[in-house]
């Protein structure tokens, strides 16, 4: 299958599957946001990059098979979520946190089916500036993932908002994350 056709026909089934997965193609075509499939760790399933492109990972991903696979449908609007963010918040548990919650609920609404124990559990937790709660959810993202997901090395909050932390002691309430 040629690239061209590949993309044309995975961009139509990810804004076909549901409403957020219109609004991201949307989003994506909007600002000329290249999406490809690239070989990454075998623990990531998709990625962005600074210069604003989207790649699933060619270890789990084929053209063929990301075209009636949700799980690659999903990884879209997930790494579509980080770069909305934008860089700081993106690079964080944070970041992490948000962009796994919206990706996971979507994937389970279209699939209809339970998700593993750990990411049922992150979509329990609240999304906020909690600490406590920030190590909850990367200990449980990397014990879906695997050791190799390195969450561990993301600061918790975006990284002006950890520098002040750390500064001040004091923690985030009811700002923007960016």
């Amino acid at each position: 299958m040629q690239y061209s056709d590949w993309l044309t026909q995975y961009l139509e089934q990810v804004a076909n599957s549901c409403e957020e997965g219109r609004a991201t193609v949307n989003y994506l075509r909007a600002r000329g946001i290249k999406v490809g499939i690239k070989r990454a760790r075998a623990s990531v399933g998709g990625f962005w990059t600074p210069a604003r492109n989207i790649y699933l990972n060619s270890v789990r991903h084929t053209f063929e098979s990301s075209l009636t696979n949700p799980r690659a449908w999903t990884l879209l609007i997930h790494e579509a979520r980080h770069l909305q963010q934008g860089f700081l918040t993106a690079l964080s548990v944070y970041g992490e946190l948000d962009a796994w919650q919206y990706e996971f609920r979507i994937y389970k609404r279209l699939t209809n089916s339970p998700l593993a124990s750990p990411l049922e559990e992150l979509l329990t937790l609240p999304l906020n500036w909690d600490r406590t709660i920030l190590v909850q959810a990367r200990n449980l993202m990397q014990s879906h993932a695997g050791k190799g997901y390195r969450i561990d090395l993301l600061p918790l909050y975006p990284l002006h908002k950890e520098i002040n932390y750390w500064l001040t002691r004091r923690t985030p309430i009811n700002f923007d994350a960016s």
